[in-house]
């Protein structure tokens, strides 16, 4: 018997859980099973690799245990593929959670509708290019099935607090920095310029292309400048694990104008460190106001969750409560029809993109005499 949901919960389809401690999907299918998304309800689970080749590799036998432990105390049932879902009882609500490969998901979309879902909740950045996005939201659209985004950024209290102090000082300017933890050497960042070959603006910047998308209205139409600043900013061509060689930013940091009038700064370092904040200065560029993630209250919960799940990746537990948000709003809205506040649309994901493609060779350009090899 699988499970089913409530009156007032949606029905889930988890499409690509991943490796248990590891995979995104896998920490959103703990975070359902455990009701801290009160209107999602956890009935499948799509797992092609895991339940397929990827079996006796790797993490297949972490895959085979969660397996049968969410099938005996939440009664979850596993699929190799969509089409191989159960279908949809009549009058509940079914609601798509993808969490694969980028590639992938434009395929799984078509999947998700045919397999009665009305509405899909897509991780960043939903899609390779601009052009799959813009059909991705023609399919949908056809099918009267909305698309949600999983830019948590966006519900994000240090984002929030921030916007909030600069609406109440006028003249006032914000920059979203974004950090993460690699290590400052050719061997840390030619791995992850690899790993990450779609490029530092369309991959880890691309939570503050959406921030800037949702609330800033930057689009490729409304930009009236780009400045660069170099003394900050750094792009190396390094090889990776493979000996090809990736060209990428380590750091940036740009300020954009609009021409309707608004001014926004971005500054993301992959060897920051694991501190992202949000700034507000005054009209001479004085800092006025700054919150971290995580804060103080976020790094409570971090240890209850680093004892509840150890091993598991760090970045699960400084951002778990975004995650439970974005969800809840996506379901709710799935079960009631009501907005869901502050979640990036496929708008929002195609404007992002866009920006993201813009931005990369204009940036090349200014950089293009700095430029390091090692």
């Amino acid at each position: 018997m699988v499970a089913s949901p409530s009156p007032s919960q949606a029905e889930v389809i988890l499409v690509g859980c991943g490796c248990p401690l590891r995979g995104m999907g896998w920490y959103h299918a703990v975070q359902m099973l455990g009701n801290e998304c009160p209107s999602a309800k956890l009935c499948h689970i799509v797992e092609p690799w895991f339940l397929g080749p990827g079996a006796t590799g790797p993490g297949g036998s972490e895959f085979a245990e969660f397996k049968s432990k969410a099938e005996a105390d939440h009664q979850v049932g596993f699929y190799k593929s969509l089409a191989d879902v159960p279908p949809v009882a009549d009058g509940v609500k079914r609601l798509a959670l993808i969490s694969g490969r980028t590639m992938d998901n434009p395929r799984l979309l078509g999947e998700s509708i045919a397999a009665g879902c009305t509405v899909i909740y897509l991780e960043k950045p939903g899609a390779p290019t601009v052009k799959e996005l813009e059909v991705m939201k023609r399919e949908a659209a056809d099918a009267n099935v909305k698309i949600c985004m999983g830019y948590n950024k966006n519900v994000c209290k240090y984002v929030r607090n921030a916007r909030e102090f600069a609406a109440a000082n006028e003249g006032s300017h914000v920059t979203f920095v974004s950090n993460n933890t690699y290590e400052n050497n050719a061997s840390s960042l030619g791995e992850c310029f690899e790993r990450n070959a779609e490029g530092m603006l369309k991959n880890m910047a691309i939570h503050e292309l959406a921030l800037l998308a949702s609330f800033y209205d930057v689009t490729v139409d409304n930009i009236e400048s780009v400045v660069v600043d170099k003394d900050f900013s750094s792009m190396q061509t390094l090889p990776g694990p493979s000996g090809k060689e990736f060209t990428d930013f380590d750091k940036v940091k740009f300020t954009i104008k609009t021409k309707t009038g608004k001014a926004v700064s971005v500054q993301a370092d992959r060897c920051g460190g694991d501190t992202s904040f949000a700034m507000v200065s005054d009209a001479d560029g004085k800092e006025m106001f700054r919150h971290c993630m995580p804060d103080e209250e976020d790094k409570a919960n971090v240890s209850v969750l680093e004892a509840k799940y150890p091993g598991a990746m760090p970045y699960f537990f400084s951002q778990d409560p975004d995650y439970i948000t974005v969800k809840e709003r996506v379901a709710k809205m799935c079960v009631t029809g009501e907005e869901a506040l502050d979640i990036a649309t496929i708008d929002i994901a195609i404007a992002a993109l866009s920006v993201g493609e813009y931005l990369t060779p204009l940036m090349q350009k200014e950089l293009s005499g700095t430029v390091a090899s090692q």
